[in-house]
């Protein structure tokens, strides 16, 4: 029987879903607004995060700060249980200003240092995405859960992995070059071209590292970017160009398209 329980309140979604059969597939990227807490619990999968696979076993735990493309590869039809929690950077800037609590998040490279073994932080998940009473107690619950887990951060190790295997360093090193040219006038043919590949040599090792084709991967950054910019106040308009777009319609449509409302700022 499968099971799926999901809530979404003041800023943090919960979820856990448990599939009793669930066929192998390839990766399929994902990339949020929030931070993720994603936690696996059974299954035969692997998770990619900007180019680094990390096998998964029960008790494992990832990291993703926003913009980080990830996703889940099964690796065998069967069985696929997991937890995520999303929740906003800011979650504890009431009592943590500096934001120390989010170093985990943002000290460290795109694609390092999001693997950690957790097996006690099960009974935390499962708090978390279990059901309540009211709207009250789940947030106190899921507020101190996450405190919890990123006090705890500290005193574990990071697992480290290596990169995909498959085109290790050319992966690697195109991945560096998109993320440092994100908002510039950048088409495919350039970063072709500064590799010495054709487009879909281009497409063939980026969908491989991320789980998506190069212009979504680089849509989709440059949207978040975007939103948080006229979320702070910013006229769309001069988002959007901040961003990379030069065509403020193209922009207003994918605007639309990932989430539902018009871009528009508190100005």
């Amino acid at each position: 029987m499968n099971i799926f329980r999901e809530k979404e309140a003041d800023g943090i979604y919960t979820r856990y879903v448990k599939e009793d059969e669930t066929k192998a597939s390839g990766y399929e990227m994902h990339i949020h607004e929030r931070c993720e807490l994603y936690y696996f619990l059974d299954g035969k999968a692997s998770y990619m995060v900007e180019g680094t696979e990390y096998p998964l076993k029960r008790g494992d735990m990832l990291l993703m700060r926003p913009g980080e493309a990830h996703c889940v590869r099964i690796l065998e039809n069967g069985g696929y249980e997991r937890y995520a929690v999303n929740f906003p950077v800011d979650i504890f800037d009431a009592i943590d200003p500096e934001r120390r609590l989010m170093k985990p998040f943002f000290d460290r490279k795109l694609g390092v240092g999001n693997h950690y073994e957790n097996p006690e932080g099960e009974a935390l998940f499962g708090r978390m995405c279990d059901t309540f009473s009211d709207d009250y107690e789940r947030s106190i619950i899921v507020y101190t859960s996450i405190l919890e887990i990123m006090t705890s951060l500290p005193s574990k190790k990071s697992v480290r992995h290596d990169k995909t295997k498959e085109n290790t360093g050319l992966s690697e090193s195109i991945l560096k070059y998109v993320n440092d040219n994100l908002y510039s006038d950048i088409s495919l043919s350039d970063i072709a071209a500064h590799f010495f590949m054709s487009i879909s040599q281009l497409g063939r090792v980026f969908r491989q590292a991320t789980g998506a084709p190069p212009w979504e991967y680089i849509t989709a950054k440059r949207m978040i970017y975007a939103k948080e910019l006229i979320d702070s106040g910013m006229y769309a308009q001069e988002a959007a160009l901040k961003c990379g777009f030069k065509d403020y319609s193209s922009f207003y449509r994918a605007y639309v398209k990932r989430y539902d409302k018009s871009p528009k700022s508190r100005k």
